[in-house]
């Protein structure tokens, strides 16, 4: 058994989503996908394009689609994984019966979702380049050229990954001591989860 056989047989022997895994994954290798593991679940491609992607949660089994904000969803059972989530969205189950339910769906998400790899239709991240600098962080940043600097050299996504943190706080004081802690990671060009 080689290398990537032996991750994805891995992961379709856990215990917890087993039945569901497997049901997913006949789904995905029904319409031609290519399994591979990635992130530590089981992803499924179109040529050299993600498609879709199986999630073990602790509450839930989902199947992801990383276009899934360009999917039409007609039955509307997509779901953003996080409130801050552009592209991804999953479909969630509890347990077997309700994949049963949907399958016929799930296989014409499949579907449409290879067509956007087909046709190169990719996700506008624009959402991505707008971000709102909380007050706070503008004062500083007027105040310390270095940390300016610093912040601008920083990738679009470690900048909102940044915003996102300091804009989560409710109260100035907690959003201030969120910046403040965060500015030697900013100058060593880390990211918020410090890479």
């Amino acid at each position: 058994m080689n290398a990537k056989a032996s991750e994805i047989q891995a992961l379709l022997s856990q215990s917890q989503w087993h039945d569901e895994r497997l049901m997913l994954r006949a789904l995905a290798l029904s319409c031609d996908l290519t399994e591979s593991v990635k992130w530590g679940k089981l992803c499924y491609s179109f040529v050299n394009g993600n498609v879709a992607m199986i999630f073990g949660m602790k509450a839930y089994c989902a199947l992801g689609f990383f276009k899934g904000s360009l999917l039409k969803d007609p039955e509307n059972i997509l779901v953003a994984p996080g409130e801050h989530s552009q592209a991804m969205r999953q479909v969630r189950f509890s347990k077997a019966q309700e994949i049963d339910a949907v399958a016929s769906t799930l296989k014409a998400y499949l579907h449409e979702a290879i067509e956007l790899e087909k046709t190169g239709t990719r996700v506008d991240f624009n959402e991505k380049h707008e971000l709102t600098y909380p007050q706070e962080f503008q004062s500083i940043l007027e105040g310390n050229a270095a940390l300016k600097v610093a912040f601008e050299a920083l990738t679009p996504g470690r900048q909102r990954g940044y915003i996102l943190h300091f804009s989560g706080a409710k109260q100035a004081s907690t959003r201030t001591s969120r910046i403040e802690k965060c500015i030697p990671s900013i100058l060593a060009g880390k990211g918020i989860n410090g890479r």
